[in-house]
């Protein structure tokens, strides 16, 4: 309530509250610490198959097979993004990727973002909401699942 002389101050509003996301539980934004620790259970796990495909020169070698890990990790992520709303990690720490207009993900739009997120600089390019540049690219969000 504004006293007389001051006036009143809008109320900060939540992250997400812009684009139409409750303020907690699911459905509401994903915090970075989920994320992050998503991405670290990608890494791995893509580490661990790039090494179980290829042996352990994806990570002491040179050449083509010094990407066989970013691959993996790319193939990984793209079709469970396509099939779950999510990637190994995402799954395992609850969270999703979902289109602000309600529909499937899908395969373009899960590659296009996954390639960006592969490229290293769009995810640190943050814009309102959380939203890296592979979200404002491909208009997905991360949200909880729980």
């Amino acid at each position: 309530m504004a006293t007389r002389g001051t006036p009143e101050v809008p109320a900060e509003p939540y992250p997400g509250q812009r684009l139409g996301l409750p303020e907690s539980g699911r459905g509401s934004l994903a915090g970075w610490r989920a994320r992050v620790a998503a991405l670290i259970v990608d890494w791995a796990a893509s580490m661990a198959v790039a090494v179980g495909i290829f042996g352990t020169v994806v990570v002491t070698g040179s050449g083509w097979q010094a990407w066989m890990i970013l691959a993996t990790f790319f193939v990984e992520t793209t079709l469970l993004v396509t099939v779950a709303s999510g990637s190994f990690g995402q799954l395992i720490c609850r969270i999703a990727v979902v289109r602000l207009d309600t529909e499937p993900v899908g395969f373009p739009r899960a590659a296009l973002r996954q390639a960006l997120i592969c490229l290293a600089l769009p995810p640190l390019i943050i814009g309102p909401d959380r939203r890296g540049l592979q979200d404002l690219v491909a208009t997905t969000v991360v949200v909880n699942r729980r």
